[in-house]
């Protein structure tokens, strides 16, 4: 059950504090509780849940700040929690009245914030925030206006890295976990597993300790691995058929399936003697991340979700997420839709790098006035050298997406997503995007306040 709160914004001269004392006005915490628009997220939080059965449910301010306040300092739930407890205004910007240094809910609630919550809904508290609206005026819709910067990135997960052989000695040791979870419960006739354990482990150790094993010594023991394997699901198949699936729980069934999965995908290379197949698994933990190939300086493979993203007026914004590799070069006319929609016209020019200039984006865009960065097709014209220097300011100019996806990921921890959920991974990711947004509007507030102090107590009064 979700009942509604009080939507009248607290005054901070109302804030109790057990020590004395006001808050300050300018705080950062301040600010963005005046810039977040409550209303809108606590319709989005309040969608799914009923207004007559069921406990009340924490309110949705206190569930999105603590999502925020997490994401913006960069902290684990437990962290977060603390933090809540020790500072007065992170109370004030979750709406409490009154300074309390009680914890306010369990750190496993941040998991079902984070489901209340999906990436696609983040990003439309997103633009709701920093988008301009379309003017609502009479007046005739204005020419081509604006730039739209187009970038991809990936924001990897929390997950070592995945070489065959460790993958399949972690599926042997999970089978036989299961196999000892199943023999209480089954006959208990004959041994538990086919194999000897210890010398399983040890076949595998001779290997992985080396320090450059060759090709040839590394398919002999990927080959012993995927026999215990088989050997182990074929035990478990039998004690299945003897317990019954509910002796087990939910968990265990789901990892015996990805396992099974990714027996079948690594029996295949095997034989074929290849290293490709259709969405692999890299990871029994998170069986949904796949691997990127990104082709960095030290980093050819990355392994995560694959993000989108686009940069207006200095804002970054998330046009397509997914744990599914795909060529952001076909969504470039998806993106200038949503320009359209939101700002009225389409901008006046696309920066992008080279993936994104096929040929279905160039007749796109030259049919809609628009001008795709990067050099003109065909031979050169008359003007080869304003045609160069206008290359080199898209170039530079386009170098905004570059910094804020290091910003994200060096400052916010894009450069490591530690959900291991699918979807509270991708809503993390989301979330880390909107509080840089954040910190860069209050960036620009601070410089106004320096250089105009005048015009900003105006505003703000």
């Amino acid at each position: 059950m979700y009942r509604k709160r009080d939507r009248e914004q607290l005054y901070i001269e109302d804030f109790m504090l057990p020590f004395g004392g006001k808050l300050l006005a300018d705080n950062r915490w301040v600010k963005l509780s005046e810039m977040m628009p409550w209303d809108f997220i606590e319709d989005i939080y309040a969608e799914n849940m009923s207004e007559d059965t069921g406990a009340p449910a924490i309110s949705s301010r206190i569930a999105f700040g603590a999502l925020y306040i997490k994401e913006n300092e960069v902290l684990t739930g437990e962290r977060t929690l603390e933090h809540i407890a020790e500072n007065p205004y992170m109370q004030y910007f979750l709406g409490l009245h009154a300074f309390t240094p009680e914890p306010l809910f369990d750190p496993s609630m941040m998991v079902h914030f984070r489901k209340r919550f999906p990436a696609g809904k983040i990003e439309k508290i997103n633009k709701r925030i920093f988008v301009k609206q379309r003017d609502d005026s009479d007046d005739p819709p204005p020419p081509n206006k604006g730039k739209l910067v187009l970038d991809a990135t990936c924001a990897p997960a929390d997950i070592r890295y995945p070489s065959d052989l460790s993958l399949l000695n972690e599926a042997r040791e999970n089978l036989e976990a299961i196999i000892e979870e199943l023999w209480k419960h089954g006959p208990r006739q004959g041994h538990k597993t086919p194999y000897n354990r210890k010398k399983a482990r040890s076949q595998y150790l001779h290997v992985a300790k080396q320090r450059k094993p060759g090709a040839r010594r590394t398919r002999t023991a990927i080959g012993k691995q995927l026999v215990y394997v088989r050997r182990g699901i074929e035990t478990i198949g039998a004690l299945l058929l003897a317990t019954g699936l509910e002796v087990l729980p939910e968990r265990r069934i789901e990892r015996i399936m990805v396992i099974c999965e990714l027996f079948r995908q690594q029996s295949t290379m095997h034989r074929d003697k290849s290293h490709k197949c259709e969405d692999r698994i890299v990871s029994l933990r998170q069986p949904h991340v796949r691997p990127m190939v990104r082709g960095k300086s030290g980093r050819r493979f990355e392994f995560g979700q694959k993000m989108a993203l686009s940069v207006v007026d200095g804002y970054t914004f998330i046009e397509r997420q997914s744990f599914d590799n795909f060529h952001e070069g076909i969504g470039l006319k998806e993106s200038v839709e949503r320009y359209k929609v939101l700002y009225g016209c389409y901008p006046e020019v696309v920066q992008a790098d080279m993936i994104y200039r096929n040929r279905d984006n160039l007749s796109y865009c030259k049919s809609n006035g628009i001008r795709l960065s990067g050099p003109k097709l065909g031979r050169p014209g008359k003007n080869v050298e304003q045609d160069r220097a206008l290359e080199k300011q898209d170039s530079r100019e386009r170098n905004i997406i570059e910094g804020r996806n290091g910003m994200a990921k060096r400052r916010f921890g894009l450069d490591l997503i530690f959900s291991i959920l699918p979807q509270t991974a991708m809503t993390e990711a989301a979330l880390q995007v909107l509080c840089m947004n954040a910190r860069i509007w209050l960036l620009c507030l601070r410089l106004l306040r320096f250089w105009f102090p005048c015009y900003c107590a105006g505003a703000m009064a």
